[in-house]
């Protein structure tokens, strides 16, 4: 089938419950994860604190800002934590 082609809800389900690839009958580039979209924000710190955050950035291989979300996230109360990894997967 073409991905132009529209399926039932029922057929649809069907085939996700089978196991069959329904990719083709998806809008991807409408798609969102809610509960993780992007909010910018800004923080004041001592500059010896910028500079070990990207020290420990650089061992660890990742960025900065992905660094200090994690570390964030790991400080944050269960229950929204769960949310977060729920919807990371």
């Amino acid at each position: 089938m073409s991905e132009n082609t529209m399926l039932k809800a029922d057929e649809f389900d069907r085939r996700f419950d089978d196991g069959e690839d329904i990719s083709d009958f998806l809008e991807f580039s409408q798609a969102s994860r809610p509960g993780l979209e992007k909010q910018t924000v800004s923080f004041s710190f001592p500059s010896w604190m910028i500079a070990s955050m990207a020290d420990q950035s650089k061992i660890l291989g990742v960025s900065t800002e992905a660094m200090v979300t994690m570390w964030i996230s790991e400080k944050l109360p269960k229950t929204h934590r769960h949310t977060f990894q729920e919807h990371a997967q």
